[in-house]
């Protein structure tokens, strides 16, 4: 049973990328390998054959050259509120996970953790896991299992990741060390600096003398990785691959509300490395009225991003865009907003029985179901082939008359689907947005001989390997070294 454990000192560290490019690594020396997080909390996820997982471990999956299953995340919590999680357990819903339970009464999730590992490592050569948060947060240390109580269980070699771009990274991982206990820092085979800028020479004496004081060796610096940001899930990353301006003459600006509850942002990902097209997230009023196109994500609360939005000056500029003719997209939770009426009969994500007026500007009217769709859908768009995916509790019912667009709606120039990922769709994405700059009078045109986005998905995944390859070479060996064991 061959294992290991990337851990963070922080949330953000770069956990995920960095056990993408490994699993790719080791995946190009003919391992059999997959990847595993116990618990993720995450409202960026992805819809698989058997059900939902975090968009993280979908992409290292696909870094592993393995098909994804719910045994790779098998704990999936979706925040909604600042004390509540909607739980997701092997794929399928399993109701709500209060602040005060997160201690306690979670023998049903680890159970599903633990039994999903052992399946991971019976069926493969190698399980790279990834840790949540920090080891740090030793308040936590008592029901867990996604960290240090993962790799006691599983014997399971940890290397520590730190951010040194964020500053403070070596007292990050000096005071992780110290904080944890002497069964726990024996699991710790070595810490690994991300996000690196400039001579190494120079931060070598910090290192020796890191070294010195917890006996943890370095396994790699891994240099910053300009241009590489996919599927993130503990924030909102858009750095698009070109970090030249667009010409403001021909760019396509493009505007996402950032919502406090924001869901699936890596809906965007694919507009925002389309060249000439540039892309903001934000909750301004003044920048999402003047935009070529406003996009309106999914959220995980969307009765309380919809009173947000009203509060916030942003409904009026909505309903302002529709009468003048400039355009708008909404998907999922931003497409529900934009309907007549928005209700929760069963409190699924408010009280029961809680009703709001939505923004009025498509017919159609949602209401919230105790049942949650997981879906893979396909469809056509003018001509175009387009595939997405539905994770969604809403269902929007369209009024007789309604345009169709996709599965959802159109009046004038606001669009709405329930569908996620269908900007991922090359020719799709590249008409709709032509469609929008001639609306809008940009001038933008597609690039012909721009790269598709899985092509560029594929490539930032090569990137990360490489960079494990060259900077982290005893990161590799140790990983090597658990396959031997396994």
């Amino acid at each position: 049973m061959g294992g290991l454990l990337i851990a963070g000192t922080s949330s953000d560290a770069g956990k995920s990328l960095l056990t993408a490019g490994l699993c790719r690594a080791l995946a190009r020396r003919g391992v059999d390998v997959v990847p595993y997080k116990a618990q993720n909390m995450s409202n960026n996820s992805m819809v698989i054959e058997g059900g939902e997982i975090g968009r993280a471990q979908w992409l290292q999956a696909r870094a592993a050259r393995v098909e994804p299953s719910v045994a790779m995340n098998p704990v999936l919590l979706k925040p909604s509120t600042d004390r509540r999680s909607h739980v997701v357990l092997l794929g399928q819903p399993h109701g709500v996970l209060e602040a005060g339970e997160y201690a306690h009464g979670r023998t049903a999730l680890v159970r599903a953790a633990w039994e999903s590992y052992e399946k991971l490592a019976a069926d493969h050569e190698l399980v790279v896991c990834e840790g949540a948060g920090s080891p740090a947060e030793i308040n936590l240390r008592r029901g867990d299992y996604v960290n240090m109580g993962l790799a006691r269980r599983f014997g399971l070699p940890v290397a520590l990741v730190g951010d040194i771009d964020r500053g403070g990274m070596l007292a990050s991982v000096y005071g992780t060390w110290g904080l944890l206990d002497h069964g726990d820092r024996a699991q710790l085979a070595g810490y690994l600096v991300n996000k690196f800028r400039g001579d190494r020479a120079v931060l070598e004496p910090g290192l020796e003398t890191l070294t010195s004081r917890t006996g943890l060796d370095c396994l790699g610096v891994v240099p910053w990785l300009e241009g590489v940001w996919l599927d993130s899930e503990d924030t909102l990353v858009v750095s698009p691959t070109d970090t030249r301006r667009p010409d403001p003459r021909t760019a396509l600006s493009v505007a996402v509300v950032k919502f406090p509850r924001i869901s699936n942002a890596n809906d965007i990902d694919a507009i925002a490395v389309e060249p000439g097209v540039d892309l903001v997230v934000t909750g301004r009023p003044d920048i999402c009225a003047v935009a070529d196109l406003l996009i309106l994500p999914g959220s995980r609360s969307t009765l309380g991003d919809l009173a947000w939005l009203r509060f916030s000056g942003l409904a009026d500029v909505i309903e302002e865009r529709a009468r003048s003719g400039a355009p708008v997209l909404g998907i999922c939770g931003g497409y529900q907003m934009l309907g007549r009426i928005v209700s929760d009969p069963h409190g699924v994500e408010a009280d029961p029985g809680t009703e709001s007026l939505g923004l009025g500007v498509l017919p159609v009217e949602t209401a919230f179901r105790t049942e949650k769709t997981l879906a893979l859908p396909h469809g056509r768009w003018e001509g175009h082939e387009v595939d997405g995916y539905e994770i969604h509790h809403g269902v929007a019912e369209l009024e007789e008359g309604a345009t169709p667009f996709l599965d959802g709606a159109r009046r004038g120039w606001v669009f709405g689907t329930m569908w996620h990922g269908t900007m991922e769709n090359d020719d799709f994405r590249r008409a709709f947005l032509s469609l929008v700059a001639d609306q809008s009078g940009s001038g933008w045109q597609p690039e012909a001989k721009a790269p598709g986005f899985a092509a560029r998905r594929e490539a930032m995944i090569g990137s990360l390997s490489d960079a494990i390859e060259n900077y982290a070479p005893d990161l590799l060996r140790l990983a090597l070294k658990q396959v031997s064991r396994g």
